[in-house]
């Protein structure tokens, strides 16, 4: 009979052990399992505080995130500066999602997928995948300065970068690569990596829509005779209407792919597509934006729309540190005041507003006040002129000239210039407290 003291240590012993090997094997195979989300998805928010006193991360109630794959697009020269913030922020909560690009890698564990590598070989005799060949044999070893080169976009995108070329060819396949990764998905929810989301949104406006029937819903946009979903805006595709693009592609990969060649722009090609197997745009704004934060205009009404109680979805051309704020923002308002839909007001009332309020008066700053006053010679003179017109809200004196705005906007920093821009806080408050609480989300037609 072994003794009870020695019995129970023993125990202790072989206890230890296997924690050691439990610990050990799970973390030697962290790279070989699918994802997960970073913690568990409840029903009740009630997460803890960090020594800060803000909310420790955490996943509100996502219901029908099951049913959705969310599909980002990037590319070789930003997806190690883009990505990473993602994994730690917008797809923490995320149980499905798949990231495509013009070369595989892994970046924190993450596979990124190559999704050219399925594409006809003839298409790929095309000069536009000079790049791609490159950077196939050499890796990122290939990668040469000018591919970096941060061209301005012009009326037909980027045409001297190399990157931005090869890009158009990814829509296509990266449709038909979304459906083999998960052919039960109910919605498709395609993002590029300076895009955000909010979660708890886009699943409660998605639930306006029948998932069984082709949906196409984005940012309308249009290049000649084709109205498409602007791509780095977010689209969203429900299961039928990518298996029709797929099957579509799939029936004439050959013309299409001479279409995309002589195109410019891959999301105006998938749009081309799906408008021929008989889907068609179901058109968002402002519920999708091709805007960042300071360029937004929640008092416009120049448009078919006025964006104040629509539904704040998406929004494009974030840096990761914005990315990470807005995260952080949702966090708070869904632990503070359990809040998760957000409208275009709630935006501004709670997120633009107090970062306005906190500096209404900054240098080497735009905010986009666009309308011109000839006779202001100073800064004091521009914002002497703004407060005796009624309805300006914002000013700004940039270059020697002095501009206004009835509209509000943060706009954004530019380092170097010679650009003093201020703001009527005291009115936009005004302004925004007319507008007031909204009765409902609205979520468009």
């Amino acid at each position: 009979m072994v003794p009870r003291r020695f019995s129970r240590r023993l125990i202790a012993v072989a206890t230890a052990i296997a924690f050691f090997f439990l610990y050990h094997f799970s973390s030697f195979s962290d790279h070989s399992r699918p994802w997960r989300p970073h913690f568990i998805t409840t029903e009740t928010v009630t997460p803890v505080l960090d020594e800060t006193g803000e909310p420790t991360p955490f996943c509100p109630p996502l219901p029908g995130i099951e049913d959705v794959l969310v599909v980002m697009k990037t590319g070789v020269t930003e997806s190690r500066e883009k990505v990473p913030i993602h994994f730690q922020t917008t797809l923490r909560c995320i149980p499905h999602f798949v990231i495509y690009s013009d070369f595989e890698e892994e970046i924190e564990g993450v596979k990124i997928h190559d999704v050219l590598r399925n594409m006809d070989s003839a298409a790929k005799k095309n000069p536009d995948f000079d790049f791609y060949h490159r950077i196939l044999k050499y890796g990122r070893k290939g990668l040469e300065q000018q591919d970096f080169a941060d061209e301005a976009n012009s009326a037909i995108g980027k045409p001297k970068n190399p990157g931005w070329k090869l890009d158009k060819w990814k829509f296509l396949p990266m449709a038909q690569e979304a459906l083999r990764y998960k052919p039960d998905a109910k919605w498709f929810i395609f993002v590029e990596a300076d895009t955000y989301i909010s979660w708890p949104t886009v699943l409660t406006w998605l639930a306006q829509f029948d998932h069984t029937k082709p949906h196409y819903l984005g940012t309308e946009t249009q290049i000649a005779d084709v109205i498409f979903a602007h791509g780095g805006s977010g689209f969203m595709l429900s299961n039928p209407a990518l298996q029709r693009a797929s099957d579509e592609y799939t029936a004439r990969e050959v013309e299409l792919n001479v279409f995309t060649d002589a195109h410019w722009a891959g999301d105006c090609v998938l749009g081309k597509v799906l408008s021929d197997a008989g889907v068609n745009l179901h058109f968002t704004w402002p519920i999708l934006q091709n805007s960042n934060l300071g360029e937004l205009d929640e008092f416009t009404t120049d448009f078919y729309r006025k964006p104040w109680c629509f539904v704040a979805v998406g929004l494009h051309h974030l840096s990761p540190s914005e990315i990470e704020n807005l995260w952080k923002f949702e966090q708070k308002r869904w632990h503070d005041k359990n809040k998760r839909i957000l409208l275009h007001g709630d935006l501004f009332r709670e997120y633009i507003f107090p970062e306005i309020s906190a500096q209404p008066t900054r240098q080497n700053w735009n905010n986009m006040a666009d309308e011109e006053q000839p006779f202001a010679h100073s800064f004091a003179d521009c914002q002497l002129i703004c407060e005796t017109m009624t309805i300006c809200a914002q000013f700004a004196f940039r270059e020697n000239t002095c501009y206004t705005s009835p509209s509000p906007r943060l706009g954004h920093a530019v380092p170097g210039v010679d650009a003093t821009s201020g703001w009527m806080t005291s009115r936009i408050r005004d302004m925004t407290e007319k507008k007031g609480l909204c009765r409902k989300p609205d979520f468009g037609d």
